[in-house]
């Protein structure tokens, strides 16, 4: 976008509409965000930060971050990353864990959301463990992690940047996401 735009010698303004995941918005896209706004002051961008998957093709956004590819028509789309995920828990929780695994306590996406790669993994790499607390937000799942309610597989960013939480090494990689970018 930023290429299309510099060859243009208008002032750039107006609402940008941006569509993604809470966790994403505030722990990956905020520093951008910040140096958008900083650089081109009529640009207001507007966070949703939701789950869900609003339609491009009806301007519900002009640009969104998701992690599955788009199927609307007429969406230029591209994989913009892969995100690597971490096992999370609080310094006492990690204690227990690497004491007995066993005794760990889950902290999972809600039922809608238990297909996710990262919710099989957890439960396959723990399997005698019991579910502690669901959530549709990760950042709501990391701080109840902080907090230590059990352990969470999180997006590294926002598990690295959440204090009181410690990636616990020695259960194997959870599996990452794939982050897909799409604009009109």
């Amino acid at each position: 976008m930023e290429r299309r735009l510099a060859g243009r010698q208008e002032r750039l303004e107006g609402t940008l509409r941006i569509s993604s995941a809470d966790w994403f918005a505030a722990y990956v896209l905020a520093p951008s965000l910040a140096e958008l706004a900083q650089r081109h002051p009529g640009v207001v961008p507007e966070v949703i930060a939701s789950y869900r998957l609003l339609d491009l093709s009806r301007r519900d956004a002009d640009v969104a971050f998701r992690i599955v590819p788009f199927s609307e028509p007429d969406i230029v789309q591209r994989r913009l990353m892969t995100m690597p995920y971490g096992l999370y828990g609080s310094e006492a929780t990690v204690r227990v864990v690497v004491e007995d695994p066993r005794a760990a306590r889950l902290i999972l996406m809600n039922s809608a959301q238990a297909h996710f790669p990262d919710v099989t993994w957890l439960i396959e790499t723990f399997p005698q463990s019991k579910p502690a607390f669901t959530s549709t937000s990760r950042s709501v799942q990391a701080q109840m992690c902080a907090r230590g309610l059990g352990v969470a597989v999180l997006p590294r960013p926002l598990g690295e940047q959440i204090g009181g939480l410690h990636r616990i090494d020695g259960f194997g990689q959870p599996p990452g996401r794939d982050i897909w970018v799409g604009y009109h």
